[in-house]
């Protein structure tokens, strides 16, 4: 099936295509089954290169853009795996890369690079504030040539996997500055030196086969050099992360998308019920037409996303619509591949649940779709603010 920039960075995607073939249906399919790590898929990952796709060459890495990051993680899906087991470390790195001090970039991307260290998770949500970043809770004081955090967050995945994590707290409280989204200042933390001096994990339990937990933190103190750029201008910074986020889950939704249609395209073929195959129905063909339509326009968005990205140009609106187009139609293709798949869609052999769940996740996370509805009414169409 040629899609839209199917031909584009041919190269890579033989590469990461023959990667995923040593690891089939049935090894994500296991490690889904003991809700495990995907350890052995992500070290092959990691020593091909892939990992280190936008780290610069000076360290160590590819310098590829995001672009390219985004095929890769594309790719992984389409394959039938799960880049959720390893997309943190894509979109933290550019928050080190371009905000972090050369010291800084020297001391971790080197060995982020080689597989040494794991950058995979990010410290933002809370209980309380959830997609309201400006009021979060957990303070960050300055003491001598430390901070002491105290606080607590929730969803933040990859933790138990992770050497480092990108933490944001706030620095000056709220009722100080000027600005809501001011006084926020961004760390990098060691985990297990926190796991050992005042950070404690609990592990979530989701419907996802997906390593997530809540975080407390209590007096931990971290050296003041793991700030990462000014302090109290840590929001502007993670939103480097966050539109990153938001272009790589758009292009893994993708990936998601063409697997799916792939998936039912074949089925619809083949399966023969009343003396003619299904896919010969047009109840059957339209909601694969329509929901191939919709990853194809979406795939176009996430491409403009990564262009503007990759341009250091304003992207958010863009890096939002990408994902919410392609959230959708990788959900449209999932119900349609589980309905015209009937009973054999809910048997594990087949896939097809487990991908199911597996994007159903991006309705929600890492951003709802009806937040994006409100950032598109608010900031491109100069709508009252709702919230």
């Amino acid at each position: 099936m040629q899609t839209i920039g199917s031909d584009q960075f041919q190269d890579i995607r033989d590469a990461v295509r023959a990667l995923c073939a040593d690891f089939p249906a049935e090894y994500h399919r296991k490690v889904d089954e003991a809700r495990a790590y995907p350890e052995a898929f992500v070290d092959a990952l990691t020593k091909a290169g892939w990992m280190a796709a936008l780290i610069p060459e000076a360290y160590g890495g590819s310098g590829l853009g995001l672009t390219e990051a985004s095929v890769i993680m594309e790719e992984i899906n389409r394959a039938g795996g799960n880049s959720g087991a390893c997309h943190g470390q894509m979109y933290n790195m550019n928050t080190l890369v371009r905000h972090g001090s050369e010291e800084q970039r020297r001391k971790y991307l080197p060995k982020i690079a080689t597989g040494e260290l794991r950058l995979q998770s990010m410290g933002v949500t809370e209980p309380t504030t959830g997609t309201d970043t400006t009021k979060i809770k957990t303070t960050a004081v300055r003491t001598g040539d430390r901070y002491v955090i105290n606080g607590q967050k929730v969803w933040i995945s990859r933790v138990q996997h992770s050497d480092l994590m990108i933490l944001l707290a706030r620095t000056t409280p709220l009722a100080d500055v000027r600005k809501k989204s001011e006084g926020l200042s961004i760390f990098i933390v060691d985990l297990a030196e926190a796991m050992r001096s005042g950070m404690s994990v609990r592990p979530i339990l989701n419907m996802v086969n997906h390593e997530t937990n809540e975080l407390f933190f209590d007096n931990l103190e971290i050296p003041a050099e793991n700030l990462i750029g000014a302090e109290g201008q840590g929001f502007k910074y993670i939103l480097t992360g966050l539109n990153a986020e938001r272009t790589l889950i758009a292009a893994e939704c993708i990936g998601d998308g063409y697997w799916f249609i792939d998936k039912v395209s074949a089925y619809a073929k083949e399966r023969t019920v009343f003396g003619r195959p299904i896919g010969q129905n047009q109840g059957v063909q339209f909601p694969i037409a329509e929901a191939f339509i919709e990853v194809e326009a979406a795939n176009l968005m996430r491409f403009e996303a990564c262009r503007l990205y990759d341009a250091h140009a304003p992207c958010g609106t863009q890096a939002n619509m990408a994902k919410y187009l392609a959230a959708k139609a990788s959900w449209e293709a999932a119900n349609a591949c589980l309905q015209f798949h009937g009973g054999y869609g809910f048997a594990c052999e087949y896939d097809v649940e487990r991908k199911f769940r597996e994007t159903r996740l991006y309705q929600v996370a890492p951003i709802s779709t009806n937040l994006i509805l409100s950032y598109v009414a608010e900031h491109v169409l100069g709508l009252p603010r709702s919230f």
